[in-house]
């Protein structure tokens, strides 16, 4: 381009602008000024809310007589051509127009004329813009509903495959007591379901319309607000103007929800890593979620597991920023709030990328059973079943019988041995009255089994809950436990 065809484009680029803010700025923005304010780089991607929202405020402006129907219907018949021109990438974006809100209004008043100037009627790009947020957000929401269902669903059918696979459970990433490989995947069902959760919570809170509050104090025109909140389905309008436009709560509540389940894909992706590794070697990813090494031909490495527990960082900081953006803002608007949108959009990508990361590596991971059950039992897993055996048979206290227990696994540990290697005698010398019934409790399968309490890691108990969850998300079981 030449440096007079580009000062020319800059100069049109400039009216484009000061057309939008009418007389009453005569100069052009600076260039370091266009960069700073323009939003465009990034807004443009709640194009369709725009759109629905200015839909639904020029049919309520016809409806109550502030616009006539032949103008509604112009305005409707362009912003239609508009959304298909926008979703066709032929859309010409200017940055001198700053935000999607003006982009769109200056290309629908050049597309059909006086009509498109006064679609503006009655609203200010403050309730707009709080409007098309609140919209994005909410969509945003659906969306991952549906993949953190489909990563439950995942998770519960192989839950429900190995129901009955011994592993080592862990306190202090110690070996502590025997459990199901099932059992451990359904903790994560659970997690992602308080998850799925806080997501309804705060679409539940954010379903309200701020459109019609215009700049900060609402407007002097009989507009219908009830009309526009239903027309995009929300539940109601809001109630205070100036809380309407100045508002974040649901960016923050949102972005606070999307973080505690980062934290949850954080902890399941470092147990896929720790999984995955020689010492344990408990799953095996196939090659399409894993990478080698560029020196060394016998690595397979857990890179997708690595990246989710990484993205947990872009999630929170994008939470730490958006709070520092509002923690200081007087009543109503200020521009600081453009700052809210790409914390919001960078970690939905993270989450929606996340998400659908550990769903792939759940259904791709193959469980090494032997190896599982050959560590279920290091350790002295079944210690504890000693202590309740004790209990439940001699009538022993509790506490005394931790103390017998730990007598029992210093002297096994003395001789090299398991628990189960220990002669009667030599657990007699510890409790005169252990019989030979007690050596069937020390076995991993009998300790899994022996967990029935409510919410315990027998099988039966894996089983069923994995089938009610199959259930509550809308899919058959598949297999029985093993």
């Amino acid at each position: 381009m030449s440096l007079n065809s580009q000062n020319s484009t800059e100069t049109e680029n400039q009216k484009n602008a000061n057309a939008q803010w009418g007389g009453r700025f005569a100069g052009g923005p600076s260039e370091i000024m266009q960069a700073i304010n323009a939003s465009i780089g990034f807004d443009k991607v709640m194009w369709k809310q725009d759109i629905a929202g200015s839909l639904a405020h020029a049919a309520m402006l016809a409806h109550v007589g502030i616009i006539s129907k032949d103008d509604e219907a112009t305005i409707r018949k362009g912003l239609t051509e508009i959304g298909q021109e926008i979703a066709a990438g032929n859309f010409p974006f200017s940055e001198a127009l700053e935000d999607i809100h003006m982009n769109i209004e200056a290309r629908l008043s050049d597309r059909i004329g006086e009509a498109g100037k006064r679609l503006h009627t009655a609203r200010s790009r403050n309730d707009q813009v709080a409007t098309d947020f609140r919209l994005w957000v909410r969509d945003a929401i659906d969306g991952l509903d549906q993949q953190v269902a489909a990563l439950m669903r995942s998770l519960a059918r192989r839950a429900e495959e190995h129901a009955a696979t011994p592993m080592p459970g862990f306190t202090h990433l110690q070996t502590a007591q025997p459990v199901t490989f099932g059992h451990h995947l359904m903790a994560y069902v659970e997690m992602l379901a308080r998850d799925r959760g806080r997501l309804a919570d705060t679409r539940k809170r954010l379903n309200e319309c701020p459109l019609g509050s215009a700049a900060l104090a609402g407007t002097s025109f009989p507009i219908d607000r009830k009309m526009t909140a239903e027309l995009l389905h929300f539940d109601r309008p809001t109630a205070n103007s100036l809380d309407s436009v100045s508002n974040r709560d649901f960016a923050l509540e949102y972005l606070s929800a999307l973080s505690i389940m980062a934290m949850h894909l954080s902890r399941m992706a470092e147990e896929i890593v720790i999984w995955c590794s020689s010492p344990f070697s408990f799953i095996r990813l196939s090659d399409a979620f894993t990478t080698g090494s560029s020196i060394m031909p016998q690595k397979r490495n857990p890179d997708a597991a690595e990246l989710v527990r990484a993205k947990t960082g872009r999630m929170t900081g994008s939470l730490v920023s958006l709070l520092t953006v509002m923690k200081g803002l007087p009543l109503a608007y200020a521009k600081d709030m453009q700052e809210d949108k790409e914390p919001v959009f960078e970690a939905t990508d993270a989450a929606v990328l996340s998400l659908a990361a550990c769903d792939g590596m759940v259904r791709d991971m193959t469980a090494n059973t032997a190896q599982m059950r050959a560590l279920a039992g290091s350790g002295y897993s079944t210690a504890t079943d000693i202590a309740d055996w004790l209990v439940r048979v001699l009538k022993v206290p509790f506490r005394t019988a931790h103390h017998v227990t730990g007598r029992l696994v210093a002297k096994a540990e003395e001789k090299g041995v398991g628990l189960a290697d220990l002669t009667l005698q030599e657990m007699q010398a510890e409790e005169p009255g252990i019989t030979d019934d007690i050596y069937s409790v020390l076995s991993v399968d009998a300790s899994i089994a022996s967990r029935t309490s409510e919410g315990g890691t027998a099988p039966g108990n894996v089983s069923a809950q994995a089938q009610r969850w199959l259930k509550t998300l809308g899919a058959e079981p598949t297999v029985t436990g093993q």
